[in-house]
């Protein structure tokens, strides 16, 4: 287990909840977990305390349903809210609901797999089709990423842009996964369609790489694109520090993404502008119903190497899970006025 602080990013929005709510954002330490929870903790104004854990077996094994590894780092005081997620942190966030005798609120980010009346509050995506009391789903994943965010990066990328053409759009590449296929042979294809685009419309492209993307995949990529206006942030070899991805959105006219990562096609949905999804070989059930529903809703368009204009209104699933979690924070607390007191050692 490590433990760190969550900063805030910069928000004009008045706190969700009260100033002095203890809040611990509890995940395995997969980074799309821990961003999702990060993004809900600061729309609600906290700065929360983040412990990744790493259950060994067989705990790992008993995940979700539990019982809980000890760990040392958790432990009282309990905080008033505890954000979980993925299927690891589970049994710690009902550990910690267990023993501070239900005073600590407890959320709970993607499908469970536990009973949902377990908990508080449970976010979803709506492709999971898990529905319930305590539950709450939206089309798209919460994130970091706001308007006050992609404003203040924007302009720090003017040097590092200022050679491309004034059109500019952001390609953000993912990598193989469990149910996706991205090597040389798909790269082969991206980058002949984004050469195709670039010409014919005088775009420059943004592009940002994952660092599952592969070395192979990304050399393929810039041979591709050899001659071509673009800038490329190579996440294997690049200084995280230098990472220009929210920027890149702000500045963009439109967005292209591959498709395996519901994070990256999400966050692309904030901004407003059109987004083009590229769609890899494989697949699966979820997955199709997440691109579907944005297809349907003219959110996004599978990408065929052309250009169009369209708009619609930015989805914001943070706004709408952080509120959720602030009224219902604000009934429990109203029904039970010992909640601020989750603190208290109830071990004994």
């Amino acid at each position: 287990m490590t433990e760190n602080e969550g900063k805030p990013s910069p928000t004009p929005h008045a706190p969700l909840l009260p100033d002095g709510t203890t809040c611990w954002v509890v995940t395995n330490g997969l980074a799309g977990f821990e961003m999702q929870a990060l993004g809900i903790t600061e729309r609600l104004g906290l700065t929360p305390t983040v412990k990744r854990v790493s259950p060994g077996a067989p705990y790992s094994w008993l995940s979700p349903w539990g019982p809980a590894a000890p760990d040392k780092s958790i432990q009282p005081p309990w905080p008033d809210l505890v954000i979980a997620g993925g299927r690891q942190a589970i049994p710690y966030a009902l550990h910690i609901k267990h023993r501070s005798r239900g005073r600590s609120f407890i959320a709970i980010l993607q499908k469970p797999k536990i009973n949902p009346k377990r908990v508080d509050f449970i976010w979803a995506p709506v492709h999971d089709q898990l529905s319930g009391d305590t539950v709450l789903s939206t089309l798209t994943a919460p994130n970091r990423i706001t308007p006050e965010r992609l404003a203040l990066a924007r302009p720090t990328l003017d040097a590092r842009y200022s050679t491309l053409p004034a059109r500019k759009i952001a390609v953000v590449i993912g990598g193989p996964n469990s149910v996706f296929r991205l090597g040389t042979a798909e790269m082969r294809t991206i980058a002949s369609q984004l050469r195709k685009l670039a010409e014919a419309e005088n775009i420059g492209l943004m592009i940002t790489t994952s660092r599952r993307t592969g070395k192979e995949a990304t050399a393929m990529l810039k041979k591709g694109l050899e001659g071509v206006a673009y800038d490329l942030f190579d996440a294997q070899e690049d200084p995280p520090a230098d990472n220009p991805y929210p920027g890149m959105l702000g500045l963009a006219e439109a967005i292209i993404t591959t498709c395996d990562s519901h994070n990256m096609v999400g966050e692309a949905t904030t901004t407003g502008r059109p987004v083009y999804v590229i769609e890899l070989p494989g697949g699966s059930p979820k997955f199709r119903r997440f691109l579907d529903a944005l297809y349907v809703n003219g959110v996004a368009r599978q990408f065929d190497g052309l250009l169009a204009t369209w708009s619609y209104a930015p989805l914001n699933a943070t706004e709408e899970i952080a509120a959720s979690i602030a009224q219902r924070f604000a009934r429990k607390n109203a029904r039970s006025p010992s909640l601020n007191g989750a603190g208290h050692d109830m071990n004994g």
